[in-house]
């Protein structure tokens, strides 16, 4: 398969050309018996196999064998695309020559693993608009949330106070790039200053910025930076932790077992120094390989991919301004910089119904629901003045059209004036539609 591209309509003179993802002519079934082309509009969520990513795990499979100690060829070729791996992440973020790159199953399991190594003592502030994957690692009486800020201004300011507060020692800032609720992005790099003034290190999940813009350590000034490989178009069950090796090799690995020692003998243990040092198991390499692949193309394609995205969120927030009754989702002013990420909630509609009738109706995927960020979107639900205990999340990137973008805004303003077609039941909390007659694909039985 070739690493193809296309062509998207756009509303500018600007021409580009995108990485192509596997699915883009995914045909869906609708509850009136029409099939469809799938508009995916929750990239926010997991974003599709990019085609360069499936060409480059279709070539290493044959090949596939353990890695690190194995004598045969194959294992030989695996290691080498294992370690050769770390290399691409680091230059895809721009990490220092020093740092660790450490593979981890994705974001959440890179937060966790740093947050056991934090040395004794440490202080840690995070906000409580953080996804869960940063919000809730954290544990102890050294940590403290700071209530979402109003402004950037605000973001800043609040940081700073609270670093001046905490205790002696070692101090951790956790900062998010880009909202994966609102899609705003953070002013990262004055975070990060205020808190190497205060003597803090920083970690930044970047699993919602690194998938649509450039993210630079040394540009940023930040210590560690957390991605996932499902958000970056490679979804085969990997992710990482990039960043200074010092608090890394002082812990205790975050694993136990094969690949972290260096010597196991009846009573004792040594561990070895390095990623190696929580990596222990066998690793996923396949992952690893579709994760490397997946940031070099991106690297090569950033100009395009950020102007096809951000040609898509205009029209998107354009078309949703039209929506009777929809409230949109934000921190920040309206014009503040974000990624291709827009909550909202519609008045006197039920987002989960929404969701299901732009899935059974109109084949559209989006979200909805607190989106694994509770604290953050009901305080922007109750800023927002709406009374609804939920919305819903839609979210562009490489796989998405100027026609699926369309196709929701028609199909939200249907739905709010003539309501859903088919009738719909809920089954432990969702709404579905009664005696559902979609097919199933046929690989599933």
């Amino acid at each position: 398969m070739s690493s193809a591209v296309i062509d998207i309509p756009k509303q500018s003179d600007v021409d580009y050309r995108i990485p192509a993802v596997v699915g883009r002519s995914l045909q869906v079934p609708l509850v009136t018996g029409e099939h469809i082309g799938y508009a995916n509009l929750d990239h926010g969520a997991s974003a599709p196999c990019l085609e360069p990513v499936q060409s480059a795990v279709d070539e290493l499979l044959p090949w596939y064998a353990s890695v690190h100690r194995g004598a045969g060829f194959a294992s030989q070729v695996c290691t080498r695309v294992y370690e050769g791996a770390r290399d691409k992440l680091r230059a895809f973020v721009g990490a220092r020559r020093t740092d660790s790159v450490i593979f981890t199953r994705n974001t959440t399991d890179a937060l966790n693993l740093l947050g056991r190594a934090l040395p004794r003592g440490t202080s840690v502030v995070v906000f409580d608009t953080e996804h869960h994957a940063a919000l809730l690692p954290w544990s102890g009486p050294r940590v403290r949330r700071l209530p979402a800020p109003e402004t950037p201004a605000d973001a800043i300011a609040a940081l700073d106070a609270a670093l001046a507060e905490c205790q002696e020692g070692p101090r951790l800032a956790v900062i998010t790039g880009a909202s994966n609720v609102t899609g705003e992005v953070w002013p990262v790099a004055e975070l990060a200053k205020v808190a190497r003034r205060r003597g803090a290190r920083t970690v930044l999940d970047a699993a919602q910025l690194a998938p649509h813009r450039p993210v630079r350590i040394g540009e940023l000034d930040v210590d560690y930076v957390a991605i996932s490989g499902h958000k970056l178009y490679a979804p085969f069950g990997a992710g990482a932790l990039i960043g200074r090796a010092d608090w890394l090799n002082a812990a205790e690995p975050y694993l136990a077992g094969g690949g972290a020692t260096r010597l196991v003998q009846e009573r004792s243990v040594s561990w070895t120094t390095g990623p190696e040092r929580h990596e222990a198991g066998s690793p996923n390499t396949v992952g690893v390989h579709a994760l490397a692949k997946a940031c070099e193309t991106l690297a090569a394609n950033w100009p395009d991919v950020v102007e096809h995205e951000e040609t898509l969120l205009r029209r998107l927030r354009a078309g949703l301004r039209g929506v009777p009754g929809l409230r949109e989702l934000r921190l920040f002013d309206a014009d503040h910089d974000r990624v291709g990420v827009v909550s909202f909630t519609i008045d006197g509609q039920d987002p989960g119904l929404l969701a299901a009738a732009l899935s059974a109706e109109h084949g559209i995927g989006v979200r909805d629901g607190l989106f694994c960020a509770h604290v953050a979107t009901r305080r922007l639900l109750s800023r927002a003045g709406s009374d609804a205990d939920r919305a819903v999340r839609v979210s562009v990137g490489l796989g998405t059209t100027a026609e699926h973008v369309d196709r929701l805004v028609n199909a939200l303003r249907r739905l709010v004036a003539m309501g859903p077609v088919w009738r719909y039941e809920q089954v432990d909390g969702r709404w579905v539609p009664a005696d559902d007659p979609r097919p199933v694909p046929d690989f599933l039985g």
